[in-house]
């Protein structure tokens, strides 16, 4: 009798007692949970959730209203809360600040407020109360593509949302520093598009541009912030971590979406000091499949040159013509879902001006031949310095 692969692993959770085990694992979680809600305790018009990440700082949770009617009502029915001991909640409340300093951008998620909780013991938790992402993470997304990656069409319309986000908080004074597919959450868009908008989250390894300049004037020496896998070359090897190095980490997940595999794949194996002498080395090169279009290609190029000053800004890229044609998120006319979701079902899962662009790209000698007009018009042309420094796509 032929059986198929998931026949035979269904009959060996059996034989060995492995559905016994998920529900094992499963019970676990439920009581982690309940214990962190009494570790945690609940706000004054929220009540907590299951957790659906944890990290250095502290804990993420779910948490829905009890009566989204009352004077809270402007707190969406279910929200995000990152939550941490007040004595340890350092990094959150960091973050919270950066959020106040950047807010008013739809394609940046969204911070409600903050608020001190009361846990088991007199323990005092600190919460951050923040926009949920329903449709998970582009990370999950593109997992779930099993190594094929999205359409281009979709690649597209992130992106664009993605480059919205960053430029703003590069008009607001800051570097994201550590952009990746994790970061970037799918909100439900309840307007005339439907579907979910691609928003940045996670920025609590943001920089302020004024901070980066003083430290270099004090000559406090190279420090990165971030993930290996998607830092620039001049991150990883000199840690300079300014506005391009944020647009690099854009062509890593553009690059991410089109393939389904991240864009140093073949380094996720070697150790940091083995990958940063490789790119030191100028053997950071990439190839992409040939049904890419031309406009892709050109924009990946734009994203992923390797000499920094020939890089384009956000603002640039949004006038590619690899985002050009694309209908409108409709994002500023989403009005907030009423829907009260039973949380115990939700399960955890894995100052500058636009003149600044003209100044990025004007540090490019004359030699260096960038055929970039003032208007952004011909931003399409490839630099000739490419071949200098190669992105083979």
């Amino acid at each position: 009798m032929n059986m198929n692969l998931q026949e035979l692993n269904t009959m060996k959770r059996r034989l060995f007692g492995g559905d016994k085990d998920h529900e094992g694992k499963r019970s676990k979680q439920e009581d982690w949970t309940k214990h962190a809600q009494k570790m945690y305790g609940d706000g004054a018009a929220w009540v907590r959730g299951v957790m659906i990440g944890k990290g250095s700082f502290g804990y993420v949770f779910i948490a829905n209203l009890n009566n989204y009617k009352s004077r809270y009502s402007l707190y969406p029915p279910v929200m995000a809360v990152k939550s941490a001991e007040v004595s340890v909640s350092g990094s959150i409340q960091k973050e919270k600040e950066v959020m106040d300093n950047i807010n008013g951008c739809p394609y940046v998620i969204k911070c409600f407020g903050e608020e001190i909780t009361n846990g088991e013991n007199g323990r005092m938790v600190y919460n951050m109360l923040l926009e949920y992402g329903s449709g998970g993470t582009l990370a999950d997304v593109i997992k779930s593509s099993n190594g094929i990656g999205l359409p281009e069409l979709d690649v597209r319309r992130h992106a664009r949302s993605i480059l919205r986000g960053l430029s703003h908080i590069h008009k607001r004074g800051y570097v994201h520093c550590d952009l990746k597919p994790q970061n970037v959450l799918l909100v439900a868009n309840e307007g005339k598009t439907g579907g979910f908008v691609a928003k940045i989250g996670d920025l609590g390894s943001a920089k302020r541009m004024k901070q980066i300049k003083k430290n270099k004037l004090n000559n406090y020496g190279p420090c990165s912030r971030g993930t290996p896998m998607y830092l620039s070359p001049e991150a990883l090897v000199n840690g300079v971590q300014e506005k391009p190095a944020d647009v690099w980490a854009v062509g890593c997940i553009v690059y991410e979406m089109l393939t389904g595999k991240p864009l140093r794949y073949s380094y996720q194996d070697l150790g940091v000091n083995e990958m940063i002498s490789r790119i030191g080395d100028g053997r950071d090169l990439f190839s992409v499949s040939s049904s890419l279009s031309a406009e892709g290609r050109s924009f990946l190029e734009k994203c992923l040159c390797r000499k920094v000053m020939c890089r384009l800004t956000a603002n640039m890229l949004l006038k590619h013509p690899f985002l050009k044609g694309l209908p409108d998120d409709d994002i500023d006319e989403v009005e907030e879902s009423r829907e009260v979701f039973d949380i115990n079902t939700i399960t955890s899962s894995s100052l500058f001006s636009d003149e600044d662009d003209e100044l990025w790209l004007s540090s490019c000698s004359e030699d260096e031949d960038v055929d970039v007009t003032a208007n952004g018009e011909s931003i399409n042309a490839r630099f000739h310095e490419g071949r200098r420094f190669p992105v083979r796509l």
